[in-house]
């Protein structure tokens, strides 16, 4: 579909499941090089399993600037440079509070695993790409960014954070050939979710949707593929809702 990503090298954080997983397999459709990332090896190696070909699976800790480092060395020597990192990793961290319930720890565990770790693998890779003149970035957002989520204040503050740090990234980027954009998903149900959510939940959220329909990984790894393609080569500092019409501006 994309025949101008076949042969590039992406790396893909938060990539042993849910919507990284899927992101990985892809990219990997699309001929690709893929790197996929995440905490848990035997995970990675699951999904490294399932895509064959060329993946290769990198444990690290990207909330660690030291073992980013050690990743991107490692992704470099055996791959070359990458051309499309998708910066996926992240999520909640605790149990949902209101914000005269939330400790200092909770709030910086969150931020820390959500935009911090966005800005630490990007300035990372960064280099390798004004080297070749070009890159796509891609970030995860979440709709909780655009419009109040109960109990949510460090993760909405935390992804807010990241469409305005994808955004500054696009211009200061742009002269470069670096292009920075954002999915921003609404409910996604990965097996995880379904696996917690009660059925009573689902059809209230469900309700929320126009499209009638919770969304997938699948929908989000799309997504991605298009903005790692040549296809959006003049699009960048552009979030876009993968959110089923639940939230219209």
């Amino acid at each position: 579909m994309y025949p101008d990503l076949e042969g590039k090298v992406a790396l893909v954080t938060g990539g042993s499941g849910g919507i990284g997983s899927e992101t990985a397999r892809v990219l990997a459709g699309q001929g690709m090089r893929v790197v996929v990332n995440g905490r848990d090896p035997v995970a990675i190696e699951n999904v490294v399993r399932s895509i064959g070909g060329t993946a290769i699976g990198v444990a690290a800790d990207t909330t660690d600037p030291a073992a980013v480092e050690l990743m991107r060395e490692e992704v470099e020597r055996r791959l070359g440079p990458v051309d499309v990192l998708a910066v996926f990793a992240g999520g909640g961290t605790g149990r949902p509070r209101p914000i005269d319930q939330m400790s200092e720890d909770d709030w910086h565990a969150t931020v820390h695993a959500n935009l911090t770790s966005t800005f630490l693998v990007i300035r990372s890779f960064l280099p390798g790409m004004r080297r070749r003149g070009s890159g796509s970035i891609i970030t995860m957002a979440s709709l909780a960014a655009r419009t109040p989520t109960p109990a949510s204040v460090a993760y909405t503050a935390a992804k807010a954070g990241v469409i305005a740090l994808t955004r500054q990234l696009a211009h200061e980027l742009g002269p470069a050939g670096i292009r920075a954009n954002a999915v921003a998903p609404s409910t996604i149900m990965t097996d995880r979710l379904e696996e917690r959510m009660p059925q009573e939940l689902q059809d209230r959220v469900l309700a929320e949707h126009p499209l009638g329909r919770l969304g997938t990984p699948l929908d989000v790894a799309n997504v991605t593929a298009f903005l790692a393609s040549g296809v959006s080569s003049w699009i960048t500092g552009l979030t876009i809702d993968v959110a089923g019409g639940k939230w219209m501006p």
